[in-house]
């Protein structure tokens, strides 16, 4: 599901409305083909829990992104170390 869709759905629940095209539409931050925002609107109708379960998955692949950030960071330090202490 498209980022901006899922934000503007999320917007529209956590106001007690029901999500539709064009209130989905209308709380768009940036622009968005039809079909993707008639696809996050079918997904949240199919089954009202993906909402949470994207969201879930979002905060689950940050996590990872920062656990490599920092390995890569930590061997790049190990390299400077072993560097310095043959000097």
């Amino acid at each position: 599901m498209h980022s901006a869709v899922l934000h503007a759905i999320t917007s529209l629940l956590n106001e007690g409305k029901t999500p539709t095209v064009a209130l989905t539409k209308a709380r768009l931050s940036e622009p968005v083909a039809m079909p993707l925002i008639i696809a996050g609107i079918t997904a949240y109708k199919n089954n009202p829990k993906c909402i949470n379960e994207v969201t879930h998955t979002k905060q689950n692949d940050t996590v990872q992104s920062n656990d490599n950030q920092l390995d890569r960071i930590e061997k790049k330090l190990d390299l400077l170390l072993s560097l310095l202490e043959k000097n």
